[in-house]
């Protein structure tokens, strides 16, 4: 049965979960929260939200309580105009989500914007923390690097604000480009995409974060200063090595900084390897959460 109090682009077949929402300061954030068991918590990129998750969320949440938040303005959380939404707010609304639901023996997975995010928690609550799934992300300052610089430039300035507030450029373009292989991407997922960006007013979000990659360099570099806190988790990062974004540079930054980690790479995939290896992620996660 069609639940009333959802949009009627969203399939229920591909995402039949109960919504959830965590009232914040700057309006309401839905998350997803099921299955009973150690939690495992998924935390979004842009132009993401908990959609991405969902068919690690349907395998693992007959042996865990799996848990995904829609940051504000993505998926099927409140879409604020007049709110900032700097990376840095939004890791304090998924900390006060976080302290809410009151979790420990978490398994974090991560994902683009969703490092950050994500992983600010772990380092201010490692004793929470028990393993961390990293896909193509990064935690550190890029304001050197000129292929990010350029990327953000662009896509975080007028014309790229432009181009999103117009056509919806990120969700329609940036996502598609971004898929190490195309056909995992069929018109029915990537609609899941774009359709919680249809209306121009409510992608502030979109473009901030890319403006922000640059922008806040020096809440980056502050968190990888403190990453060392993180040493003692058992990490997978598990990396789709066509990502036009998050590169074989990014991963061998990871992998220099945590030599214990396991790594598996993904030749075949790109930026979203939940969405294009969701099996074989499947696979790796179980072996650390069992």
């Amino acid at each position: 049965m069609k639940n009333t109090n959802r949009p009627e682009w969203l399939n229920e077949n591909e995402y039949p979960f109960k919504s959830h929402f965590f009232s914040t300061s700057v309006g309401n954030m839905h998350y997803v929260d099921e299955g009973e068991g150690d939690p495992i918590v998924f935390v979004h990129g842009n132009p993401s939200w908990s959609f991405e998750f969902r068919n690690l969320i349907k395998d693992l949440s007959t042996t865990n309580r799996c848990i995904a938040p829609d940051h504000i303005g993505f998926g099927l959380s409140d879409k604020p105009s007049e709110w900032s939404y700097l990376p840095v707010e939004h890791a304090k609304n998924f900390e006060q989500l976080m302290e809410s639901l009151d979790l420990e023996k978490i398994t974090l997975i991560v994902g683009d914007w969703g490092g950050p995010i994500g992983l600010s928690y772990a380092i201010a609550h490692p004793e929470k923390i028990r393993n961390l799934v990293v896909t193509n992300t990064w935690i550190w300052s890029v304001e050197n690097d000129l292929y990010f610089q350029a990327f953000s430039g662009f896509m975080g300035g007028p014309l790229g604000k432009w181009l999103i507030k117009k056509y919806n450029f990120f969700a329609k373009n940036v996502v598609k480009a971004a898929f190490g292989d195309k056909r995992k991407l069929t018109s029915e997922i990537h609609n899941h995409y774009l359709m919680p960006l249809s209306n121009p007013e409510d992608r502030k979000g979109n473009w901030t974060f890319p403006q922000q990659i640059i922008g806040s360099s020096q809440w980056l570099n502050e968190l990888w200063d403190k990453s060392h806190t993180l040493a003692s988790k058992e990490i997978l990062l598990a990396w789709g090595m066509k990502d036009i974004a998050f590169r074989k540079k990014e991963l061998n930054r990871w992998t220099r900084a945590f030599p214990n980690a396991n790594v598996i790479r993904f030749d075949d995939a790109g930026h979203f390897v939940s969405e294009e290896k969701p099996d074989e992620l499947l696979v790796e996660i179980k072996k650390i959460t069992n």
